[in-house]
């Protein structure tokens, strides 16, 4: 069965090279974002170093990260600064996506921005804060476990830094399934009906996600992949939500 073409988007005026234009824009002027939250962090880079230390401060001998080379902790703190630049700039980048998928919408659903950004954003730091509060402690419990109390961990600021960033950046990430989801049935690509026949196809893909983006061990893949089947269901919801509201297009 097709359908006729959708008069009450302007994407179909667009051609590839203005699809190519806009998203240029939309990367540029969300670097624009990222660039001015990354100095706005860099001034508290010390402060924010303290914070990200705690899930780890009690495994250390002396509470506190080595480094190994004169470069390293300056190097450490810039890229602590671009990783909260990442997270702080999430409702501009969002406003950017939005801007840009916006022309293959109906009318009435580019009034779902605000909705967009809002529940975007509050997904995103969900994630970051899921990862920070839940998944490293319990990863670390479960690492540190091994190796009795002879062994002593030497963590270096570098290889902190990318453990804690890598798991701030995926959780955000995986966060935001359900709103995935949501453009897909937007889009038409997916619906609920789809989703819930495809259920068990889904948490197998889902899984192997989960495996590929967490470090190599049971309960980082576990502490993942639980959050995000749970996640998949609630985009389940809000695609029927948004199939109930999308207009019937002429067959």
């Amino acid at each position: 069965m097709e359908t006729t073409p959708n008069e009450d988007t302007t994407d179909q005026n667009m051609t590839l090279t203005d699809h190519l234009t806009e998203l240029r824009k939309r990367l540029v002027y969300s670097l624009y974002s990222l660039l001015v939250f990354t100095a706005i962090a860099y001034d508290y880079s010390k402060e924010l170093f303290d914070f990200i230390r705690k899930p780890i401060e009690k495994y250390l001998p002396s509470g506190g990260l080595v480094y190994t080379a004169p470069m390293d902790k300056f190097v450490a703190h810039f890229k602590l600064s671009i990783v909260a630049g990442v997270i702080c700039s999430c409702p501009f980048w969002l406003y950017q996506l939005w801007k840009f998928i916006a022309p293959g919408l109906y009318r009435n659903e580019r009034k779902y921005m605000t909705s967009f950004i809002s529940i975007g954003s509050f997904l995103f730091i969900s994630g970051v804060s899921f990862s920070f509060y839940v998944a490293l402690p319990m990863t670390f419990d479960f690492l540190f476990s091994f190796g009795g109390d002879q062994d002593k961990p030497m963590i270096t600021i570098d290889h902190y830094l990318d453990f804690v960033s890598q798991f701030a950046i995926m959780f955000g990430v995986s966060f935001e399934l359900p709103l995935i989801l949501t453009l897909m049935a937007m889009a038409g690509m997916v619906s609920q009906r789809f989703l819930i026949d495809k259920g068990r196809y889904a948490i197998m893909i889902l899984a192997l996600i989960a495996a590929l983006i967490t470090p190599p061990d049971v309960m980082s893949m576990t502490i993942m992949l639980v959050p995000m089947i749970a996640l998949y269901y609630i985009g389940i919801l809000m695609v029927g939500f948004v199939q109930k509201k999308k207009p019937n297009p002429e067959v």
